[in-house]
């Protein structure tokens, strides 16, 4: 079973603010260019790629114990 409790921990401990930011602004550029740069997206890509980059972040972090 995992303790939430010290998974977050972990992941306070962990994270790295500035490396997060550039995880999510290289997921949101690639988000944009499978669409050729179509502009109006920007907003949409970069909240699309942080949940992701949050997602993996929690797995990654997770205490297996």
């Amino acid at each position: 079973m995992v303790n939430f409790n010290s998974v977050q921990k972990s992941n306070k401990e962990i994270f790295d603010k500035d490396l997060f930011q550039k995880m999510v602004a290289e997921r949101a550029y690639c988000k944009s260019e499978r669409r050729d740069f179509v502009g109006g997206h920007e907003m949409d890509d970069w909240l699309e790629a942080e949940s992701e980059i949050k997602n993996q972040y929690f797995y990654w972090f997770q205490d297996t114990e």
